[in-house]
């Protein structure tokens, strides 16, 4: 337990650094040899292990006021799925459109809306079908569509809440 401990700290700081600048490589997974009672850690020419920060671009509405601050009070364009866990084309139309929203590499981000958990942003935004999309900048609806749409009718939807 204590072995797995200190292990665990060791590769959180080995992990955090910044990659080294100097003559020896990064210490890595192979570069730790655990024996009963010991636990050293020689440099090794080996793959590195780095970390990158994820960017979300996808986010689920938690309730009216969250929805109010992340998507009508955004300055960045945002794209809101209405869907429902019932539903057999929300399942379809939602990777599809985190996928084209993720090559827009921030322009655009996207929050998605289950309307059974939320009935009353669907009835404020006049959603009778799921799914619905709407397309939203500067708080204001400017495009909306309801049903599947193929990843090229995806990316145009958003090329032109983009602009």
């Amino acid at each position: 337990m204590a072995q797995r401990l200190l292990l665990r700290r060791f590769l959180a700081s080995v992990i955090s650094r910044k990659p080294p600048q100097g003559r020896w490589a990064p210490l890595t997974c192979r570069a730790l040899q655990c024996s009963p009672g010991h636990l050293t850690a020689t440099p090794t020419q080996a793959r590195s292990i780095y970390t990158t920060r994820v960017c979300t671009t996808t986010f689920n509405i938690q309730d009216g006021p969250d929805f109010q601050d992340r998507v009508v009070n955004s300055e960045t364009p945002v794209v809101v799925d209405f869907h429902a866990q019932w539903c057999g084309p929300c399942k379809i139309l939602g990777p599809r459109l985190e996928k084209v929203v993720a090559k827009q590499h921030g322009k655009v981000v996207m929050a998605k809306v289950d309307i059974d958990d939320h009935t009353d942003l669907a009835l404020e935004y006049e959603v009778s079908a799921v799914p619905t999309v709407l397309a939203i900048k500067n708080g204001d609806v400017v495009d909306k569509f309801v049903g599947i749409k193929d990843e090229d009718q995806l990316e145009a939807f958003l090329k032109k809440l983009i602009g």
